[in-house]
């Protein structure tokens, strides 16, 4: 993924227990736990002259995961990796000291067909002593995520630990992210099921908090751990994410995250120099920004 530049004008609001903004970070947050970018994909129409292509593009200092509702997209990257990932799976690659990648539409979708593209894409931040190390990338098939149904709604644990489960996705520090999908008005029962700082980006539907309504397109932070009394709507599909946030404070600039701006500027300069390790076969290069 290319964070082509972090909008974050967004005006936040306070409605008591929760901060109430549009994707992340946000003026009033710059983090959930170790979460520090949270880009939602779409929905889009994918076909002729849309067609998914971006080039390649570095990363530092952090774990990229996508995470598809609809649609497909082909990543490749420095490691070796080419997969595509379909909905319900999750891509995890974790840059460390450097990585490019390409996300692109695979070519069995570019036959003159249009087709539908929607997800999230998402970026965890590496503690301060895993911010060099070695670049890895994993895939994981919706099968072997954890998925529940309770109080009217279905649970997929897309990474971390939470509600007495772990996924499969290999993170560096305590986290959950997990899908929320409502068949009925339900109390969404948080408090004591995860751990950290508390985030849900409500994609479809609604939710009620202190009192006032949360629409799709918006994400609510909680205040504290314990706050969380969210009531869900029949029709609601939600990220709810969060986790113990890192002891530093992150800078980031384009597609680079570290704690020491010093590490930005190498890694700025060496992408400039075309330094980085490259995809096998692809001379795409996407610049960095002035």
């Amino acid at each position: 993924m290319s964070n082509k530049g972090l909008i974050i004008e967004e005006r936040a609001r306070d409605i008591g227990d929760f901060l109430v903004g549009r994707l992340l970070p946000f003026r009033k947050k710059r983090t959930v736990g170790p979460f520090i970018f949270i880009d939602h994909m779409g929905p889009s129409t994918i076909g002729p002259g849309s067609y998914m292509d971006i080039g390649q593009h570095p990363h530092i200092g952090l774990s990229t995961l996508t995470y598809l509702f609809e649609g497909s997209v082909r990543h490749r990257d420095s490691i070796g990796s080419d997969q595509i990932i379909e909905p319900g799976a999750v891509n995890w690659m974790t840059a460390g000291k450097g990585a490019a990648h390409t996300e692109r539409t695979p070519e069995p979708l570019r036959d003159g067909r249009t087709t539908n593209l929607h997800g999230f894409q998402i970026w965890v931040a590496l503690p301060k002593e895993l911010e060099f190390i070695e670049p890895v990338f994993h895939h994981f098939e919706k099968a072997t995520l954890p998925e529940w149904n309770s109080n009217g709604m279905t649970f997929t644990l897309i990474a971390g630990e939470a509600y007495g489960r772990r996924s499969p996705v290999p993170v560096h520090s305590p986290l959950f992210m997990i899908q929320i999908k409502a068949t009925e008005n339900a109390s969404l029962q948080i408090k004591g099921e995860v751990t950290g700082e508390i985030g849900i980006c409500v994609v479809s539907g609604h939710v009620m908090a202190c009192d006032q309504r949360i629409d799709a397109g918006s994400m609510i932070v909680s205040k504290t751990e314990d706050a969380c009394k969210v009531v869900v709507s029949e029709d609601a599909h939600l990220l709810l994410f969060g986790g113990q946030p890192l002891p530093e404070e992150r800078h980031i600039f384009w597609n680079f995250v570290a704690s020491d701006r010093t590490t930005i500027e190498k890694a700025s300069q060496l992408w400039k120099e075309k330094g980085f390790p490259e995809v096998e076969g692809d001379d795409s290069y996407i610049p960095l920004p002035e």
